[in-house]
């Protein structure tokens, strides 16, 4: 696997992709309530992609039809926004996106809960958020690529959570999907060395019951097999010589 060393001045381009992404992501976030459609929290991003004069990475991706994925419940990810599904009190909604600003993509995932949502289900957002950051911890120079899949794995399956194995993170820069492939489960120790200048999309994606999951009839959207909730969260990262550096906050 050829994993990409970014220069400074790319990273810097990578950061600028990833605040034009936050501005996205803040309002949708806004539009997230009982009575929203998921093409609601669609048009919302659309509106701030138009005003920022930056590229969608997901409308088109593999003829994907729209700028978000939204996956609501136990859909884990690739939902795809549509007018009639109305999000209800006690959903929670994951939300993905990705843009590409001067050739350079970034990508994030965020999972809402809409009003007030079961403490168990509370509890899943709050531990999959921190395994992220957990996992960010260990993207550091001289360290191995699975010392970061087993932060996300070590933290989760602690609390009987199940770790969904068919999807992973990713490299990012000029591709949205590039080496290394970024699993949440493995062997510390193990995996390439991470070097400065690597830059990963690390996104915990994990379940409140079993890890299994399948692909609806659509070919998008993923969803627990045993039905549970499931939550992801994803940031652009950056290893730097100072330590790892969050590009889409």
């Amino acid at each position: 696997m050829a994993i990409q060393i970014k220069s400074a001045a790319e990273i810097e381009k990578m950061r600028t992709s990833g605040i034009a992404l936050r501005k996205v992501h803040d309002a949708v976030k806004a539009a997230v309530r009982p009575g929203a459609t998921t093409m609601d929290l669609e048009d919302a991003a659309a509106e701030v992609v138009k005003e920022l004069g930056v590229k969608s990475a997901f409308k088109g991706y593999h003829d994907y039809p729209a700028i978000l994925c939204t996956s609501i419940n136990n859909e884990v990810i690739h939902g795809i926004p549509n007018a009639k599904r109305v999000l209800r009190e006690g959903d929670v909604v994951s939300v993905d996106c990705g843009v590409v600003v001067e050739g350079y993509y970034s990508d994030c995932a965020v999972t809402h809960a809409v009003g007030n949502v079961a403490p168990n289900v509370a509890k899943l957002l709050r531990v999959t958020e921190a395994s992220l950051y957990a996992a960010i911890d260990k993207a550091v120079e001289g360290g191995r690529l699975f010392d970061i899949s087993n932060a996300v794995q070590t933290m989760t399956e602690a609390e009987g959570y199940g770790v969904v194995r068919e999807f992973v993170g990713h490299g990012i820069g000029k591709s949205m999907h590039e080496d290394p492939q970024i699993p949440n489960f493995g062997n510390p120790g193990k995996g390439p060395r991470l070097r400065a200048g690597m830059v990963l999309a690390i996104e915990p994606m994990i379940n409140l019951g079993k890890p299994e999951v399948r692909v609806l009839e659509d070919g998008w959207t993923a969803i627990t097999v045993d039905g549970s909730v499931s939550a992801h969260f994803e940031h652009t990262v950056a290893i730097t010589r100072d330590g790892p550096v969050i590009l889409t906050l």
